[in-house]
């Protein structure tokens, strides 16, 4: 509880700035939120049975497991969202190419394949994103491998399964594990060792719509990709205005350890590695 210091029992800005400091340096728990956050007292829920029929619906397994998760990020992480768009006209064209010539193998090309490797690309020039900060936060873990969660929509709720090693392997093995991960995660067949490992996290709304949103960062990674609906967009070349295709992408970062210089020099090369793939293949 706040202590007053003000005039007639009144809480000051620097009440609450002391209440925050011990907080955290205590590490004092909140219901259901583990060690390190806030406590916050639950918002009192009014009887709306009152005001017309009612129905309570038991939370999802999944959302039961995730919600803590998400809550603990929420409040313990300070990040920032970095908005960016990318070119992907080329890119369209080259993986309905691939998908044409991959019919034979039974074979998809999502764009999401072709995002993965620019993302490793990236995270290979800015270490930071593909890092975790050390309890205490005097450290940081640099991790020389590239995992990436891909957030899957299934009936159960959000699942986000991991692509391992995803520097390690071609757009076709990619394509692959993309496949099989997304179809277990629909179909509840995921191992646990199919959700752990992750260094980074792709969500991507493309497929249902949105012209951008702040995906939460998910600790104890320190970024989040997210992906909206690609739409055509006029670009003038300096003739005429051309159509073309167009990706709008989020990244949430923890500001601990990335600051906002940084965000916009890894979404700057994210867009140049997916406008031009043959980059991130370097």
């Amino acid at each position: 509880m706040i202590s007053p210091t003000g005039p007639k029992g009144r809480i000051l800005k620097e009440d609450v700035q002391k209440f925050v400091k011990q907080a955290l340096k205590s590490g004092s728990p909140t219901a259901g939120s583990g060690p390190g956050a806030f406590h916050l007292p639950e918002a009192p829920l009014e009887d709306f049975s009152k005001y017309g029929e009612i129905e309570e619906v038991e939370l999802g397994r999944i959302q039961k497991i995730s919600g803590p998760h998400l809550h603990r990020s929420w409040i313990s992480i300070p990040y920032v969202t970095h908005f960016d768009e990318t070119d992907i006209t080329e890119l369209e064209k080259f993986r309905k190419q691939m998908n044409q010539e991959a019919q034979k193998d039974d074979l998809k090309f999502s764009p999401l394949v072709f995002v993965i490797k620019g993302v490793v690309a990236t995270l290979k020039e800015y270490p930071l994103v593909n890092s975790s900060l050390v309890s205490g936060g005097d450290k940081l873990v640099l991790k020389h491998f590239y995992h990436i969660g891909i957030a899957v929509d299934t009936p159960n709720g959000l699942m986000v399964p991991v692509v391992k090693d995803a520097d390690r392997k071609g757009i076709k093995e990619i394509a692959r594990d993309l496949g099989k991960l997304s179809s277990d995660a629909r179909s509840g067949k995921l191992s646990i060792t199919d959700l752990q490992g992750a260094t980074f996290t792709i969500s991507s709304l493309g497929g249902i719509g949105g012209t951008g949103f702040t995906p939460i960062v998910n600790a104890p990674q320190v970024a989040i990709l997210g992906l909206s609906r690609s739409y055509m967009k006029p670009v003038w070349d300096d003739d005429n205005f051309e159509p073309r295709l167009t990706l709008p992408f989020s990244l949430s970062y923890d500001h601990r350890v990335i600051d906002g210089a940084e965000a916009a020099r890894f979404c700057h090369s994210l867009s140049s590695n997916i406008e031009d793939l043959c980059r991130a293949l370097l």
